[in-house]
């Protein structure tokens, strides 16, 4: 059996199924481009919930995985050479899983890399302003009497969203006809901007005709439904 002893995370969240890939996670727009990833994929692992509402992502366990703080983060027992690989930031994760297996990272060296560039498009660009979004539209920076850094982050949202419509005008996918990690670390950020963030009208979205149709195709993924609520909120 594998010992992940050594790894001071296993002592908050142990591991049941010290074999399989460990997941420490919540169902956020980026914890969830992993757990759709391993769904996708069909890799076994085993998933910890890190609630914000306790702290979990600050204590020293957690601290010792990711020194960011940050969820998602993995624990792969089975990692290069065969020894355990401990790894975050969502996008890495990404890619790693993509390379460990096989799938969802085109072969072809050009669409591979024109795959990953979507990745660090979503990681640099979608993440980052449509988060600012939602502080500045649901949450706390909603009851900021000076409204323009609202309206900066909904101007460069439509216009990464500008960005997106004009890539996927003829494309099923970020890369063409195939379904890719690009897609995926995409996908529960565009939902969560219309959805939980209640930002539609304020970006405009529907007119948005092609972006619209990609994330109906994605979210239609039965790999997709279920990574979405993976773990389970407390």
């Amino acid at each position: 059996m594998t010992d992940l002893s050594a790894f001071p995370i296993t002592k908050r969240w142990p591991a049941q199924h010290p074999d399989r890939l460990q997941l420490y996670s919540l169902p956020t727009p980026n914890g969830v481009k992993v757990s759709i990833m391993l769904e996708e994929i069909g890799l076994p692992y085993e998933v910890h919930l890190v609630d914000f509402g306790k702290d979990d992502q600050k204590t020293p366990e957690f601290l010792s995985l990711n020194p960011n703080g940050k969820i998602p983060a993995i624990l792969d027992p089975n990692g290069p050479g065969g020894k355990p690989l401990p790894l975050f930031e969502s996008g890495a994760i990404l890619q790693y899983l993509a390379e460990k297996t096989g799938k969802l990272l085109p072969s072809d060296p050009a669409r591979r890399y024109q795959a990953i560039q979507w990745v660090h498009f979503q990681m640099g660009g979608i993440g980052p302003m449509f988060g600012q979004v939602g502080f500045f539209h649901k949450f706390a920076g909603k009851d900021y009497e000076d409204k323009r850094p609202l309206q900066r982050y909904v101007d460069e949202s439509k216009r990464l969203l500008g960005v997106m419509e004009t890539h996927l005008a003829g494309r099923q996918w970020f890369v063409d006809d195939e379904y890719t990690i690009a897609d995926i670390s995409m996908i529960g950020w565009v939902r969560n901007l219309i959805g939980f963030y209640g930002a539609r009208e304020l970006v405009a979205f529907d007119q948005f005709k092609h972006v619209a149709g990609w994330l109906e195709r994605g979210l239609a993924r039965p790999a997709v439904e279920r990574g979405l609520n993976i773990p389970k909120r407390p």
